[in-house]
């Protein structure tokens, strides 16, 4: 009977074993526990490129920006007015004249003087119609006051420098046409202020610059190159008198999270502190 307990008790010891092994291999992986994964250390070298993870602003090209696409056009223009002075270019000042004399010879008109100033009638009244421009009156008023500065020096400086003969040979400022830069400019401003309404009121401006041009020579007043020159001097005055027109005047800020806060100043005086954040 001594004999037997131990033998019996061996017995059981090695089953038990044996049924827990089986048990361990019959449990699922995902029940048997892992060792963990090591992770890997923060980079704190980058934290402070970007915090928040704002959306990153992608800066456009150069040849995007809104000096370059403001100037490219008045650019072509003045080049190839330059380049047809005189006898110069391959359809030169001097062969346009040429054939201008051929076919209205003796035409004469004053139109081309009243004219300049119809791109601006038709600003006023496209506005009394009741089209809304994209600035109020006062910051387009303001914008032409710029443009006009900046074509009236530009065309000062250049009639005083270059020098040119006029055609009909009465003096020596004929390059550019102050006559057909101011068209220009007067119709490029009504190009910018309609143009989100209808391409058409641009269309009327530029018809009427156009026209003003053309008289100009047909007038012998002034040369080809005087004349696309000065289109390109009008266009240009207008662009930089929009870029320069950086505040919006006439546009009064509303109170917005006014507070107020009492403070004291060095010495025991008391004071209030007053701030606000435009609107």
């Amino acid at each position: 009977m001594t004999s037997f307990l131990p033998a019996t008790v061996g017995f059981v010891r090695r089953h038990a074993l044996v049924a827990l092994l089986s048990m361990s291999s019959a449990l699922p992986l995902a029940a048997q526990v892992q060792p963990a994964a090591p992770t890997a250390p923060a980079d704190t070298t980058r934290k402070y490129e970007n915090p928040g993870d704002l959306p990153t602003i992608v800066k456009k090209p150069w040849y995007k920006g809104k000096l370059v696409t403001a100037t490219i056009v008045p650019a072509v223009l003045i080049g190839y007015g330059v380049s047809t002075i005189n006898g110069n270019g391959f359809y030169s000042s001097y062969d346009a004249r040429r054939d201008i004399q051929r076919n209205f010879s003796g035409f004469h008109t004053k139109v081309d003087d009243y004219l300049i100033l119809a791109p601006y009638a038709e600003l006023g009244l496209v506005a009394l119609a009741g089209v809304e421009s994209r600035n109020d009156r006062l910051n387009t008023l303001l914008v032409i006051g710029k443009s006009e500065l900046i074509f009236g020096a530009l065309t000062y400086a250049l009639k005083n420098t270059t020098k040119v003969l006029r055609p009909d040979g009465s003096t020596r400022n004929s390059f550019p046409s102050g006559h057909t830069a101011q068209a220009f400019l007067a119709a490029s401003i009504v190009h910018t202020e309609f143009r989100d309404k209808s391409q058409w009121y641009g269309v009327g401006a530029y018809t009427i610059a156009t026209s003003v041009a053309a008289l100009r020579m047909l007038n012998d007043r002034h040369w080809q190159s005087d004349v696309v020159a000065g289109a390109g001097i009008g266009i240009l005055s207008a662009h930089l008198g929009y870029l320069s027109h950086r505040n919006r005047w006439g546009r009064k800020p509303r109170l917005k999270g006014v507070s107020a806060a009492p403070m004291a100043w060095p010495g025991g005086t008391a004071g209030l502190t007053v701030t606000w954040r435009p609107e």
